[in-house]
């Protein structure tokens, strides 16, 4: 019998919840609860069955095989490193850290510890986005027009506040920091191509919040160009009234194109020359790893979250999952952020991506 996964989740908010969830989904069990109150860590713990609410100290110094940061972005690189440190596997939520230098420091650490560190970029588990994977990397003639965006609106009332608008706490990129890199990361996962330079204008909606000047970015777009030669555009926004999570990509070449919609997942669509088609979500064409869910029974980003978390579990016991996102995911991420936050300073020239 596989021995279950034992698990800690440092922070209490909406990313704590659905780590929480999704280890238990997972087959792994949530031993303790950290939070920055002992208030809120019990509140997470009681909707955990059999958790109990701790300090990050004693999560660092329990019996537990893995820890789950989902803490305020400026707490990820030294928690991360004290996890690490502690010789547990570690889940951070992204960003990785609010610098590459960090970001890298974390990438290595984890390499030279052998042990399993990953950042859930779990927008790559839902089965159209692999199913357009293995499509792509079937063979032919490529995309060569790489298009898409990111639209939010839960910052669209200049009223609304959160700790991720404090550049301090949440990092000098907020829109594309924190959604953007989601769609970069889907975009390099199923095309295979890599952004080797780009240019960026970034903007906000609401330049005072509260009554305090706001120093990160509500939105912004993206020009970029890949490794194999391909164009590509990205426009993302936090303040996009009536876009709650629309994370939308097109994937044009000239035999074939894919599109996903991330409100609409089920299905993909797959535009030809002669014919379009839309394929739906079907357990027989899973793109290359198994799903669970009879067809027709709607996959959704707590399925996902969960899947991502079953794979790092498995990554745990000694697999090789397909397409897990690790620190070094994390570490492309923030090399990104960083062109993004360097071109939108000097949009007079492009910037390049170290690979």
């Amino acid at each position: 019998m596989t021995q279950q996964i034992q698990a800690a989740v440092v922070g209490t908010g909406f990313m704590g919840s659905v780590h929480a969830r999704a280890v238990t989904a997972a087959g792994g069990r949530v031993r303790w609860v950290a939070g920055s109150s002992p208030a809120r860590a019990r509140e997470l713990a009681g909707a955990s069955p059999g958790a109990e609410p701790a300090t990050f100290q004693q999560v660092l110094d329990s019996d537990v095989d893995v820890v789950h940061i989902c803490t305020p972005n400026h707490l990820h690189h030294d928690m991360a490193r004290r996890v690490l440190e502690a010789g547990k596997h570690v889940v951070c939520e992204k960003p990785l850290a609010l610098s590459v230098k960090e970001a890298a420091d974390l990438a290595g650490l984890a390499e030279r510890a052998g042990r399993v560190a990953t950042v859930p970029f779990v927008y790559r588990y839902y089965a159209s986005v692999r199913l357009a994977r293995s499509m792509i990397s079937a063979g032919g003639r490529g995309p060569w027009l790489l298009h898409g965006s990111y639209l939010q609106d839960w910052l669209a009332d200049p009223e609304a506040d959160n700790w991720r608008v404090d550049g301090a706490r949440g990092g000098d990129s907020r829109a594309f920091g924190d959604i953007g890199i989601h769609w970069c990361d889907l975009m390099e996962f199923v095309t295979g191509q890599r952004i080797t330079a780009l240019r960026a204008v970034l903007g906000s909606a609401h330049p005072v919040r509260g009554g305090r000047p706001v120093t990160t970015e509500d939105g912004g777009v993206i020009s970029f160009r890949t490794d194999a030669g391909a164009l590509g555009s990205l426009v993302v926004s936090q303040a996009s009234a009536g876009r709650k999570n629309r994370l939308w990509f097109s994937f044009d070449g000239p035999d074939a194109s894919y599109v996903f919609d991330q409100e609409r997942p089920e299905s993909l669509w797959v535009g030809g020359r002669d014919a379009n088609r839309v394929l739906l979500r079907d357990p027989a064409h899973a793109g290359g790893r198994a799903d669970a869910l009879p067809a027709g029974h709607p996959q959704g980003y707590h399925e996902c979250f969960a899947d991502f978390v079953a794979d790092t579990y498995a990554a745990v016991r000694g697999e090789a999952p397909d397409g897990l996102p690790g620190f070094g995911a994390g570490l492309r991420a923030a090399r990104l952020t960083q062109a993004v936050l360097d071109s939108a300073a000097d949009t007079t020239d492009w910037t390049e991506v170290p690979a």
